[in-house]
């Protein structure tokens, strides 16, 4: 991956483990917030009404800067923390892991859970096929008209879209591009006596 990418997976996949006569269900879904993440536990909780645990993690933000796992009545620290870490360990993001569990009559100990649902995680993911996604950002340029020219060459040069353009009163483009092409062109347009510049946030390609 580069700084103006993430790893992430194109759609839901699931996986099952046995252990001990103990099935783990392993569900891993697409996301972009906490809310949709949470929407699914209580989507898996109504479908799996009978199921002694549903533990859960993910991973959120484009360098997976937002993290939480739950056990779910599971001894802390042998589900959520094992789930997250596979996630992490495949370099992914945008991502949600739940595992599904369903007691089979013989307990599996501290090291036998952590392994369980580490495994049952893995296989999930596993099973998703990954997709690169782009960090695309959003540039907005004022100037004026003598400068038009100079201006819309060094835009096309970068491959930036213009989303945006007004002409009325003075020059204002608003255009987007992949982040690390926004940066070249960030210093080039303000080398440029009478151009301002305002960022905004980086967006995911869709």
């Amino acid at each position: 991956m580069t700084e103006d990418s993430y790893l992430t997976i194109a759609a839901p996949a699931e996986a099952q483990y046995t252990e001990k006569r103990s099935r783990f269900l392993a569900f891993a879904f697409p996301v972009t917030s906490e809310e949709e993440a949470l929407s699914h536990v209580a989507e898996l909780r109504r479908k799996y009404f009978d199921a002694r645990h549903v533990c859960w993690a993910y991973k959120l933000g484009a360098k997976g800067e937002r993290t939480r796992s739950n056990d779910d009545g599971e001894p802390s620290g042998t589900a959520g923390k094992p789930i997250l870490g596979q996630i992490t360990s495949l370099g992914l993001t945008q991502v949600f892991v739940a595992v599904v569990r369903y007691f089979g009559g013989v307990k599996l100990g501290t090291s036998g859970l952590i392994v369980a649902y580490r495994e049952a995680a893995r296989e999930a993911l596993e099973a998703a096929e990954q997709k690169e996604k782009i960090l695309y950002e959003e540039l907005t340029i004022t100037f004026g008209y003598p400068l038009l020219g100079d201006v819309m060459r060094m835009v096309k040069e970068a491959g930036a879209a213009i989303r945006m353009q007004d002409f009325a009163e003075s020059c204002r483009l608003t255009v987007s591009l992949r982040g690390t092409d926004a940066a070249i062109l960030r210093q080039r347009l303000s080398a440029i006596y009478g151009v301002a510049l305002a960022e905004e946030d980086e967006t995911p390609e869709t």
